[in-house]
């Protein structure tokens, strides 16, 4: 496997993780949210890299978006363990992520490769906005931030699941 920038990236993004999380523990918000927006930009210089330096690897494909859902879902756990966060978004994100996994690996089995759907992104980034507000503030924007971020988690995984229904209807034996 090749260490390459965008990797050491995903990399850095993992290790930051945990840091966060015990910073957060120690109710130290404001470095516990720096520790995350670092990562959280780590997860957008990655990609780009990747692809504008023609560094895509199979490494990167895997371990991406395994980073990025560690990152968010055990902080949102956190958060939610805390009080910090309502318990609904983190079980709302996990069910959702473990569907369109699901789902894409069925439609891999089938032959078809699902990319990113700009939905995805989106619903990364209002995640990742809702953690920060958690972490920094009380009261209704978070609320207001996390309920956005709820309604585009269901959005995409509703979009994905519409755009390859038919892996289910086409069956290989």
């Amino acid at each position: 496997m090749e260490m390459n920038l965008p990797n050491k990236l995903t990399i850095m993004r993992i290790a930051l993780v945990p840091i966060c999380l015990v910073l957060a523990a120690l109710k130290l918000y404001v470095p516990a949210a720096a520790v995350f927006a670092i990562a959280c930009i780590t997860d957008t210089l990655d990609g780009r890299i990747a692809r504008k330096r023609n560094l895509v690897t199979v490494f990167g494909k895997f371990a991406d978006p395994i980073a990025d859902k560690v990152l968010t879902l055990t902080t949102m756990i956190l958060l939610a363990s805390m009080g910090r966060m309502g318990v609904w978004l983190p079980v709302l994100v996990s069910v959702r992520e473990l569907l369109v996994d699901g789902l894409r690996l069925v439609a891999v089995q089938q032959g078809t490769v699902v990319p990113a759907a700009m939905s995805g992104k989106i619903k990364t980034i209002l995640q990742m906005i809702a953690i920060l507000a958690c972490f920094l503030m009380e009261g209704v924007l978070p609320l207001i931030l996390c309920l956005l971020a709820a309604a585009a988690t269901v959005w995409s995984g509703v979009e994905y699941f519409v755009n390859l229904w038919g892996v289910f209807t086409h069956e290989k034996h």
